[in-house]
């Protein structure tokens, strides 16, 4: 448990109140407009996150989620290195758990494969003119 409190605080100290911000607004679907004028700092953004089973220290996809598409990767770097050093949860693990997100590269790998030469459809040439 210090370990998790170590990093929202660590999380904390690196979220400016215009972050802050940023971070809210990436949340407006799961966080009310009247309940988020209300948090002020980024301590009461991860409280209001856990009372609402958004986060926990065994569960922290959603935050990973949030700064991802908030382009912070300085704090998902540093939520991903508690995920595998603190919870023992590697990048080869993270398919089979609900702890983690899927890399948007490992998403869509199958979707981007180049097709076989079985899977290419041939076309016939144009008919000659006469």
């Amino acid at each position: 448990m210090a370990e998790y409190s170590s990093l929202l605080s660590d999380l904390s100290e690196n979220i400016t109140n215009e972050d802050l911000e940023q971070l809210k607004s990436a949340c407006k679907e799961d966080i009310p407009e009247d309940q988020s004028n209300n948090i002020t700092s980024s301590k009461e953004w991860f409280s209001y996150l856990e009372k609402n089973d958004k986060l926990a220290q065994d569960n922290l996809s959603y935050i990973e989620h949030i700064f991802e598409i908030s382009r912070r990767p300085d704090l998902l770097t540093r939520v991903i290195e508690y995920r595998t050093t603190v919870l023992k949860i590697s990048e080869d693990d993270e398919i089979d758990t609900k702890l983690t997100r899927i890399p948007s590269a490992k998403k869509y790998k199958d979707i981007i494969r180049q097709p076989s030469e079985d899977e290419i459809i041939k076309l016939a040439p144009p008919p000659k003119k006469a």
